[in-house]
């Protein structure tokens, strides 16, 4: 993870939390169908715990994680339960979730990293175990106007390093666009990849 960018919710952890971001409960709610009740759910860059408490009240078993200690103990505040301060490449289980919820997060892993964060994520699953993730489209990694570093990735260069992670028995990808904490339009690529059996 770049040390700038994971200053940057370090020190705006607090404001980060304020914002309520509408535009992805659909997306999480497809999401969920897509499990069995009750699944177990690793998220990845919770931030403030938005998402968490919704999957939570639909009655799955949700671990959530953060790579910034605030950014986890606002979540934490928000939630009553402790939050996990969790940095991609640390993941290191096996076959232990149905699925890995990751929005808006990945996108800030420096190209060259990101088939093996993936590959980690890919082995945290459970064989048929579904995961998402969103990413701000481009063509080069590059940083925004707030210092924070985004891989950018193409559709066809984001396909072809989901490929080198491993393989998966489906993955549809998305376009579509959401307003940043810079308050500017940006276009995103929303992934669903399912572990092959």
């Amino acid at each position: 993870m770049d040390e700038a960018t994971l200053q940057f919710y370090r020190d705006n952890a607090d404001a980060y939390a304020q914002r309520e971001i509408t535009s992805r409960h659909a997306r999480l709610t497809a999401f969920l169908a897509l499990l069995p009740p009750g699944a177990a759910i690793l998220e990845l860059g919770c931030g403030a715990g938005g998402d968490t408490a919704e999957m939570l009240a639909r009655g799955f078993d949700v671990r959530a994680t953060d790579g910034s200690p605030e950014m986890a103990a606002v979540a934490a505040k928000r939630l009553g339960r402790p939050i996990e301060t969790l940095l991609f490449h640390e993941l290191d289980e096996a076959e232990a979730y149905d699925g890995v919820w990751a929005n808006a997060c990945l996108l800030h892993v420096p190209r060259d990293q990101l088939a093996s964060v993936l590959s980690l994520i890919r082995r945290a699953l459970k064989p048929g175990g579904v995961f998402y993730a969103s990413y701000k489209e481009g063509e080069a990694g590059g940083r925004d106007t707030l210092d924070r570093y985004y891989n950018y990735p193409s559709q066809d260069w984001l396909r072809a390093t989901y490929a080198e992670a491993g393989s998966w028995s489906s993955l549809s990808m998305e376009r579509g666009e959401v307003r940043g904490f810079d308050d500017k339009m940006a276009q995103m690529l929303f992934v669903v990849a399912r572990k092959d059996d």
